[in-house]
């Protein structure tokens, strides 16, 4: 059966405050027509529109994600982005009436549970994926992803943090919609304590508290107890999830991580989309044969550690 686009039953009205910005946000996510994809308005710049797509991925401040076109531009959209993706949210515009989107409480969690209230509804024209065809990779230092082709969507990720709260963590998920929601969705962001005051200096963070982010002292966590014992590997995979969102469909491949984040997200979108030849849509009754994808089997190891692969 081939699978539909979707988009939501009803008008979401979201209302928090901005992580980085430390201001009111505000947020309206409406049903969007087929095809449209999903695009963010600034309502206080004459309903500027900035699409979620790789051509307006902007560097910003290292821990978010940002998007401009012209004079608008909307940051830390990617929890928000990483719940749409996450449910299969196909088309949506979104009504903001500044630069961020609501924080809440640093997840996705509440994004899924307003989401998943309001309803999806099928929209009667097939969804397209985007199929990688060939193995892509970026890499910076010691950091890396490899996004290798499969039939769906799966991530390995690994990352490996000098702190005893954190050390060394690998996870390895299929994100289907349940597992998603149920393992993904509620992990919350991080941060250092020590690295909050530089933030503030810069600008940045200036939302931040213990409702909306894990923090971190030298030798533990301030929040009163985490969500999942690798909760911050978790939180990877949902930036990793909200960030693929701007190639504008659902991605098939297999994507595999070693200390990466945001920029090298952003890297691994860009050169994906930069080459027609590392990808061909398809619909959901559409497969790569099993050959093809045996063709880079090989290839899964090379990107995490052995010592890293092997924690539980």
């Amino acid at each position: 059966m081939v699978l539909s686009q979707r988009t939501i039953a009803r008008i979401i009205d979201i209302e928090g405050i901005g992580l980085h910005t430390g201001v009111a946000a505000r947020a309206r996510i409406l049903p969007e027509d087929t095809d449209r994809g999903i695009v963010f308005v600034r309502h206080d710049l004459d309903g500027a529109e900035v699409p979620a797509a790789a051509e307006h991925l902007v560097e910003g401040n290292g821990l978010s994600t940002t998007l401009a076109r012209g004079e608008a531009m909307v940051v830390t959209v990617e929890h928000l982005l990483s719940a749409l993706r996450g449910l299969g949210v196909d088309n949506a515009r979104i009504e903001v009436d500044g630069p961020e989107i609501p924080i809440l409480d640093g997840s996705a969690r509440p994004f899924v549970e307003l989401l998943r209230a309001a309803g999806l509804r099928s929209q009667g024209k097939a969804r397209r994926y985007l199929t990688l065809t060939r193995p892509v990779s970026v890499k910076q230092g010691d950091k890396a992803i490899l996004a290798l082709p499969a039939n769906d969507l799966h991530a390995t990720y690994a990352i490996d943090f000098p702190h005893p709260a954190i050390g060394s963590q690998v996870l390895a998920i299929p994100l289907t919609e349940d597992a998603y929601v149920a393992g993904i969705a509620p992990a919350r962001t991080f941060c250092l304590l020590r690295d909050v005051e530089a933030m503030r200096r810069r600008g940045l963070a200036l939302g931040g508290s213990l409702d909306n982010a894990l923090v971190l002292t030298e030798d533990g966590v301030l929040n009163e107890s985490l969500r999942f014992s690798d909760e911050f590997v978790r939180h990877k995979v949902l930036d990793l999830v909200g960030d693929l969102a701007l190639l504008g469909v659902p991605l098939r491949a297999h994507l595999i991580a070693f200390k990466a984040g945001h920029r090298l997200h952003a890297a691994l979108v860009k050169r994906i989309v930069a080459d027609r030849r590392n990808w061909s849509l398809c619909t959901s009754d559409e497969w790569l044969p099993a050959a093809r994808l045996a063709e880079f089997a090989h290839l899964r190891e090379r990107v995490i550690p052995a010592q890293a692969a092997s924690i539980p």
